[in-house]
């Protein structure tokens, strides 16, 4: 008969991914925890300073955005139940009324407040399309809203990347992160720094149906 023992190399080849599979899950988990608790929001910056904290250094155990994306729902779940959920409701309250007030830019509600991660450090991050990068900045300094430049690079599809102006500001005691992009952007979402796909975003519309929809779940919960 023959032999169908594994070779001792395929044994180890197997026991190295088993041990890099643990070790993704762990840093994973602690890149998760160092975002709810210590108001990290870059997963790259999560992901190194877990693995600094754990002394893991290869890369192959540095895992995707989306796991650590997945790995901070899960804290929330059993963490975070009662605090995170009204901490992401005034958030999506906040920015219908950022929505309305920056109507004309045909803006949008991107992140972690749109996504449902947003706990009590997450700001409401919106993209606002215009072609005039200064019709931002005038509509805020006409409407006595003050507000501190940035610039973000991202991916705008496949072929096209670039820095774009954001503008940073607080609102109702809460952070404000807007990006001003192109106004054909407004056809294709930029892409996610988590998974490289288009980027999930809501509009003024979009957003009450999905608070109406959380307050339906809400009633049912309680």
């Amino acid at each position: 008969m023959p032999n169908s023992r594994q070779p001792p190399d395929s044994h180890a080849h197997m026991h190295a991914q088993t041990r890099t599979r643990e070790r993704r899950q762990r840093l994973a988990h602690e890149a998760a925890r160092l975002m709810a608790e210590g108001g990290i929001r870059d997963y790259h910056q999560a992901k190194l300073k877990a693995a600094q904290r754990l002394g893991i250094h290869d890369d192959a155990s540095l895992p995707r955005n989306r796991e650590i994306e997945d790995a901070l729902r899960e804290y929330q779940r059993l963490f975070a139940s009662s605090g995170q959920p009204v901490e992401l409701r005034r958030r999506r309250e906040a920015a219908l009324r950022a929505l309305d007030f920056f109507r004309q830019f045909d803006p949008r509600l991107v992140g972690t407040v749109l996504d449902g991660t947003a706990d009590a450090n997450a700001a409401v991050a919106l993209h606002l399309h215009d072609d005039d990068a200064d019709a931002v900045p005038r509509w805020l300094e006409e409407h006595g809203v003050p507000a501190e430049a940035r610039s973000r690079h991202l991916r705008l599809d496949r072929d096209r990347e670039g820095d774009f102006p954001v503008w940073l500001f607080s609102a109702e005691g809460l952070s404000f992160d807007v990006t001003v992009l192109p106004a054909d952007v407004l056809r294709q979402a930029p892409l996610s720094s988590v998974d490289a796909k288009p980027m999930r975003r809501a509009s003024a519309s979009q957003l009450q149906a999905l608070l109406a929809e959380d307050e339906i779940a809400g009633y049912e919960d309680s």
